[in-house]
């Protein structure tokens, strides 16, 4: 299970600024509730390539240096070019031969086809990332029609849709508003509700719980306006299975989690209904006059499973099996 959110940066001082929130939000929680992904594709400026990812390497390792809690529970990641940049290989060379311990994983964008995903498995592995696990961005209808190879792929761990890229590879056929998230009448083309874009999404969700992997959902561009954020994380995770989703700016972060975590009364109905299952010796109960079995309590548990990613706090009965220190946990 991954963090709800992934927060992309690029520009040295929001890597900086994100890393300091990452660490004072495990500081707090005890948990990391969200992911950083340190970005050298658009953060990159142009041909200062190799002094940026340089610069990456010194921030993960820099990271990783820190208190032991901060550095056996954060995450952090980095974006490199595409596999057919000519800086590619250099990104992978340095960033992961000289930071790889420091990675959670790699982000490759543009990918086409799992052959995308051959190539950069061989890269990674070359600069000795043998174990490192992949998350790929998917940004073209090509790429969508082949969603479910990519997903299949074993180093993949979670596929990204780019959505602003797979608006444009469009050549003017699908418009604007579907790059954005509408409000009455602009939201019948938006992107929630554009056919080629609804399709898109769906194939990419479809793919990754077919294989046991993260959807993670696009951006939301309107990043000031924390309450249309919320309604596109909710409706991203409620009506299109994306259990991850990109933020990219520090104020989307907690909107983002909130939105992608268990209510409250989720996790107390979850505690209970898991209680009453293990004082049953995991046969059939009954919980305020529903039946629940097996299948459902893999649903309950899995909702405490994310409570506890988010940071939440767990039902008393509960907080053993969750406790990083427990027994029961091992």
């Amino acid at each position: 299970m991954l963090p709800v959110c992934d927060h992309y940066c690029g520009v040295e001082a929001r890597m900086v600024k994100s890393l300091q929130l990452q660490a004072s939000s495990i500081e707090q929680h005890g948990v990391c509730a969200f992911d950083v992904t340190l970005d050298c594709e658009d953060g990159a400026p142009v041909g200062a390539e190799v002094e940026h990812a340089n610069l990456v390497v010194a921030l993960a390792n820099q990271a990783q240096s820190a208190s032991k809690l901060l550095a056996s529970v954060r995450r952090v990641g980095a974006r490199v070019h595409p596999v057919d940049h000519p800086s590619f290989a250099a990104d992978v060379q340095t960033i992961v031969g000289q930071a790889g311990g420091a990675l959670r994983y790699l982000m490759i964008p543009k990918v086409e086809s799992r052959d995308d995903v051959d190539i950069a498995v061989a890269a990674v592995n070359q600069a000795g990332g043998h174990a490192l696990p992949l998350h790929v961005l998917i940004e073209s209808p090509g790429a969508v029609e082949q969603a479910f190879a990519i997903a299949s792929h074993p180093r993949v761990q979670s596929v990204s849709f780019g959505l602003m890229d797979f608006v444009s590879a469009h050549g003017g056929a699908i418009p604007s508003q579907a790059m954005t998230v509408g409000r009455g009448e602009d939201a019948a083309l938006d992107q929630f509700h554009h056919p080629l874009v609804v399709r898109a999404k769906l194939a990419i969700a479809s793919a990754c719980h077919a294989f046991g992997k993260v959807p993670s959902h696009c951006v939301v561009t309107e990043f000031k306006d924390t309450a249309l954020l919320g309604r596109a994380a909710r409706m991203a995770y409620q009506a299109f299975g994306y259990t991850r989703m990109w933020s990219i700016h520090p104020d989307q972060i907690p909107v983002i989690v909130a939105a992608l975590s268990p209510t409250a009364d989720e996790v107390v109905q979850a505690g209970a209904i898991m209680v009453a299952a293990r004082d049953k010796e995991w046969g059939p109960v009954s919980v305020d006059g529903k039946l629940h079995d097996r299948a459902s309590f893999r649903y309950f548990w899995q909702v405490l499973e994310r409570a506890h990613q988010a940071g939440m706090e767990m039902p008393t009965q509960m907080q053993p099996y969750f406790d990083r220190t427990s027994n029961e946990l091992l």
